[in-house]
């Protein structure tokens, strides 16, 4: 193979994992969940294979399928972005990063506050849309960072563009992530920029994640090093703090991800191209909007046949996620789901995969596909080819 095309679709989970009930995430199933939606159009993704995959009741059913079509659940502790996709890329988490549900201890937000020289407020798990609407206007007033989390392990700085320039908040999201390491290392620092004036605050798309760097060999090492190229589309490149990346395309949204896979596919590369598409979660997940999230699963269902006509011979697309964000569920969290595997290609012959434990499997399949070998010294990864 020379080209293998990787998409996340960043939470499309397809039904409660295993241990789901660990997670207090029984019966959740993001797939369900957005196919009752009147919005929810998903022919293209039928086609290749996704209602066929063991475990998904949702008819009908392709007869042929296009694609090789499985499902995966984690290995990992955990249910968040960064430990999904580094599990795909061949790390499995034993130990889960840690969560603030009472906010960040006393001793880091003074030395956060410190560092930067402004006060903090907030501290608290939020929703992002309501922590700007309930702290915006102090903010404005006083120049105070708004610090929040979620369920999920973050640390996430909100500022207004006209208090803090773009350039600045990330710099201050710099220092947050050299200030969380040991048992406060979290998994991501996230700017939050928003725009507008009391009552009407807007937040901006110039979000950016800084990542802890991975913990282990991952298979965008492996290819770098072997000398192919890992081209990272959308938040991938903060995701794995840049490393084993070739080179990095910044996108703002699914459709400018969507834009971005279509060019690059007019061009010689030699590696895998690894692509984010974000607003499946960060949009709809989140905010339990089950007609938004239908509508983006369509507008991706829309994009493949495009996609497919324009792929050579030796290109490979896979489609998978990295967790589910059921927007039927009461909660706005992550939840603990399979998630679906489509590998498509002239190369591929089409057959039922079956359940695999451990997303590290995908990675360990692209490795093989170009021959390289996957080392890693991360306790549980099988190793096993799909």
């Amino acid at each position: 193979m020379k080209r293998v095309f990787l998409i996340v679709l960043d939470s499309f989970g397809i039904g409660a994992a295993p241990d789901a009930f660990k997670y207090g995430d029984e019966g959740s199933n993001t797939l369900r969940s957005i196919s009752g939606s009147n919005e929810f159009h998903a022919d293209n993704l039928r086609r290749l294979g996704l209602f066929n995959i063991d475990g998904v009741d949702i008819p009908p059913k392709y007869e042929s399928p296009d694609a090789a079509y499985g499902r995966l659940f984690e290995k990992s502790a955990g249910k968040d972005t960064t430990t999904g996709h580094w599990e795909i890329a061949g790390i499995v988490s034993s130990v889960p990063m840690p969560t603030y549900p009472d906010g960040f201890p006393d001793d880091v937000i003074e030395e956060f506050s410190k560092r930067i020289g402004r006060k903090i407020i907030c501290n608290k798990p939020y929703s992002g849309t309501e922590v700007i609407k309930d702290y915006g206007k102090e903010h404005l007033e006083s120049g105070a960072l708004i610090v929040y989390t979620s369920a999920d392990s973050v640390f996430q700085i909100a500022a207004h563009t006209d208090i803090v320039p773009l350039e600045q908040l990330y710099e201050y999201c710099r220092i947050a992530r050299k200030i969380l390491t040991g048992k406060n290392a979290v998994s991501r620092v996230i700017a939050r920029p928003f725009t507008g004036k009391p009552g009407n605050f807007i937040r901006t798309a110039d979000r950016r994640d800084f990542s802890l760097e991975p913990s282990g060999i991952t298979v965008l090492d492996s290819l770098k090093s072997c000398g192919f190229d890992v081209i990272a589309v959308g938040k991938i490149t903060d995701i794995f703090a840049a490393r084993g990346i070739t080179r990095s395309v910044f996108t703002h949204s699914n459709d400018e991800g969507m834009a971005a896979a279509i060019k690059l596919l007019d061009e010689d590369f030699n590696g895998l191209c690894f692509i984010n598409l974000v607003d499946f979660d960060m949009l709809y997940g989140h905010r339990n909007d089950i007609d938004g999230y239908a509508r983006a699963i369509a507008s991706f269902d829309k994009f493949l046949p495009g996609f497919k006509d324009k792929m050579r011979s030796d290109d490979i697309l896979v489609i998978t996620a990295d967790h589910g964000c059921d927007p039927g569920n009461a909660s706005t969290d992550h939840t603990r789901e399979y998630i679906p595997l489509l590998i498509y290609g002239e190369k591929i012959r089409p057959v039922n995969l079956r359940t695999h434990e451990n997303f590290g499997n995908i990675g360990k399949t692209i490795a093989d596909m170009f021959g390289v070998p996957l080392k890693t010294d991360c306790a549980g990864f099988e190793k096993e080819i799909i």
